[in-house]
């Protein structure tokens, strides 16, 4: 199974990654261009597997440039307390 099937999967590694990018000392400015990089290239690229990702892609799809970096921000908060090594 993928870790897209599951959006509690998604989270976790997400939040994996997260932390071990901030215990590299990656800035949140950086870790936030690269969750705004990542939420492009998955809305245009990777079919929604859930309900959730199908919501996040609509409104992906339907925000300004200046709103996915907002969404992409929001994700970034949404993960920081998720992960296997919370």
């Amino acid at each position: 199974m993928s870790v897209l099937d599951n959006f509690e999967s998604w989270k976790d590694f997400l939040g994996d990654r997260l932390h071990q990018a901030q215990g590299q000392g990656m800035s949140q400015q950086a870790i936030t261009e690269i969750a705004y990089d990542i939420g492009g290239y998955l809305s245009n690229q990777v079919e929604a597997k859930n309900e959730q990702e199908a919501v996040l892609r609509e409104l992906w799809n339907v925000a300004s440039k200046e709103e996915q970096h907002t969404i992409a921000n929001m994700m970034v908060k949404l993960v920081q307390d998720e992960g296997t090594g919370k």
